[in-house]
């Protein structure tokens, strides 16, 4: 016997039960987010330079797509008040966050104004990096794709670095883990 619950609208947790008609009601929010919860994500910090300042934000939803060419994507929030802002930059850096950057996340959730306050970054083609990311994308829009209270968005990577050393910090259970490498 599995703890693994399968949760269906019609209150089904049999693994073999069909799929829910299709006049069913789609999964609530608070739903939602408690299954993705279970998703194992890293954390990223997309940020450019907008008037001559840092301007960014923490986003998890960064996600690999395509080899070649070389394309991924980031899911911004409609309500969001970066996002905007971000869309005037013609390229944007990608950092992906270490487990050293904990208290450097907790800055980067403070409001818009203050959120690189306290924090490293450099600057290359007006993209912002962390100092010491685990890894880093420049990248500049693709293509937008509307995607309900959500905008997907596809970015051409023009450059990236990674570094294997340390581990990268990941959300899970809605908390910050890090996670060790193996070792060689």
């Amino acid at each position: 016997m599995t703890d693994f619950e399968a949760i269906d609208m019609t209150g089904s947790t049999d693994l073999s039960a069909s799929a829910p008609a299709a006049d069913s009601a789609p999964p609530a929010a608070r739903e939602l987010r408690h299954a993705f919860a279970g998703f194992a994500t890293g954390i990223t910090v997309v940020a450019a330079l907008v008037d001559g300042r840092p301007t960014g934000m923490p986003a998890n939803s960064f996600s690999s797509i395509s080899l070649d060419p070389p394309l991924a994507a980031l899911s911004f929030a409609r309500t969001s008040t970066t996002w905007p802002l971000l869309r005037r930059a013609p390229q944007w850096g990608i950092s992906v966050l270490g487990e050293h950057h904990k208290a450097d996340l907790a800055r980067l959730s403070r409001p818009a104004a203050e959120r690189f306050d306290g924090v490293s970054w450099v600057s290359s083609h007006g993209a912002v990096f962390l100092e010491h990311a685990r890894t880093t994308f420049r990248v500049g829009v693709a293509a937008e794709v509307d995607a309900g209270d959500h905008v997907l968005t596809l970015l051409r990577i023009h450059a990236l670095r990674r570094s294997t050393d340390g581990g990268p910090l990941i959300f899970y259970n809605n908390r910050l883990h890090g996670l060790k490498p193996e070792q060689s």
